[in-house]
């Protein structure tokens, strides 16, 4: 199931990923919790932007839910260093 959630908010993302990116930003899935709160990590000018909290209520929240009615909340959590393979 985490899987298939995972896939759909993807899904979601990518279909606002341009204008994040025409912004100098982007976000990146954190977790997805068991109380079906997804948690998102705010990258590059998203991290320090002061519309960053509308951007994620108004705009990516709005977005997740139309497309995984199953997400109840999004929320953004500090950005983890990820080793590249």
């Amino acid at each position: 199931m985490q899987t298939i959630l995972t896939e759909k908010v993807n899904v979601a993302l990518d279909s606002i990923r341009d204008y994040l990116k025409s912004d100098g930003g982007d976000v990146r899935i954190h977790a997805i919790r068991e109380d079906m709160v997804l948690e998102l990590e705010l990258l590059g000018n998203c991290e320090n932007c002061s519309m960053s909290g509308m951007t994620l209520k108004a705009g990516i929240e709005e977005v997740i839910k139309r497309h995984v009615p199953e997400i109840v909340r999004v929320e953004a959590v500090k950005k983890t260093t990820v080793s590249e393979e």
